[in-house]
């Protein structure tokens, strides 16, 4: 068996084993999939001891996939432009960096929701490592506007910068604000932010709804709750973030193995777990 796992702090709550073992038996790929909780100032040490397991590959996820991208000897061209990696491949010594988090985000926005961005006004909530890797993806498909916000005004900036030149190839408006400064109203509302995983307030005001507009919460299972709750309550439609997870670890699972799984299989398969 070939060795993955997740990373991160928290990571009790990850389904990402769940998926990958189902991707595994659906492929018959000899895949083996743990968790790891790994210490706050030990993402670094917790890569290497890894690594000399023979691990193959890794999942990052919350806080360390900024850590990640400083980690890599090497990394694509989109975890390059969002600075942050979700996932590692080991080749030797040699480590790779990845970010799928985008990918994910689209495909499960576009193909399982149903939603295409083209031509649309979408607010991102948050400019950390999840923010990160979906802005570019998001611009790539051709919206109409796109506003960062977020809490340190700075954090927003700097993402918004690094993505200006995608943005203005697209056709995108793309402006960075500070949370309480959005204006508007937005047919797509995307949440990056810590607030679900912490159970704090959605950090705007619903008034950035359209009606029937998407608000999406890119945490899942009971994290995400007060978030689609909101949505409800404001005359939206709310989507948690497991479609995006299981959508972006497809795209993991064909990158370390050659074999794409059938993501929106074991998606209607895990929903279905999570409700028993």
């Amino acid at each position: 068996m070939d060795h993955y796992c997740v990373m991160g702090n928290p990571v009790e709550h990850s389904k990402s084993p769940w998926i990958h073992a189902r991707f595994a038996a659906l492929t018959g790929e000899p895949v083996a999939y743990g968790k790891r909780l790994i210490p706050l100032d030990g993402f670094a040490t917790g890569v290497r001891e890894f690594v000399a397991e023979g691990g193959k590959g890794c999942n990052i996820t919350v806080p360390f996939k900024f850590q990640a991208a400083s980690l890599v000897s090497r990394r694509s061209a989109r975890a390059a432009l969002a600075d942050a990696c979700n996932i590692l491949s080991f080749e030797g010594e040699t480590i790779i960096g990845d970010n799928t988090d985008g990918i994910g985000f689209v495909m499960d926005i576009e193909r399982n929701a149903e939603v295409l961005l083209a031509g649309r006004d979408l607010l991102l909530l948050g400019a950390g490592g999840a923010a990160a890797g979906v802005l570019g993806p998001i611009l790539e498909r051709r919206p109409r506007r796109v506003v960062v916000a977020n809490r340190t005004v700075a954090k927003a900036k700097a993402l918004v910068e690094r993505h200006a030149m995608l943005a203005q190839v697209g056709g995108v408006e793309l402006q960075a604000v500070a949370l309480d400064g959005v204006t508007g109203q937005f047919d797509v509302v995307a949440n990056a932010t810590a607030s679900s995983l912490s159970g704090s307030d959605v950090p705007v005001d619903a008034r950035v709804l359209t009606p029937g507009a998407l608000a999406c919460d890119m945490m899942y299972g009971p994290a995400a709750a007060g978030f689609l709750k909101w949505a409800r309550e404001h005359g939206a439609v709310g989507r948690d973030g497991l479609g995006m997870l299981v959508e972006q670890a497809a795209e993991a699972f064909a990158l370390w193995r050659g074999v794409r799984p059938p993501s929106a299989q074991v998606l209607g398969e895990l929903r279905a777990e999570m409700a028993k």
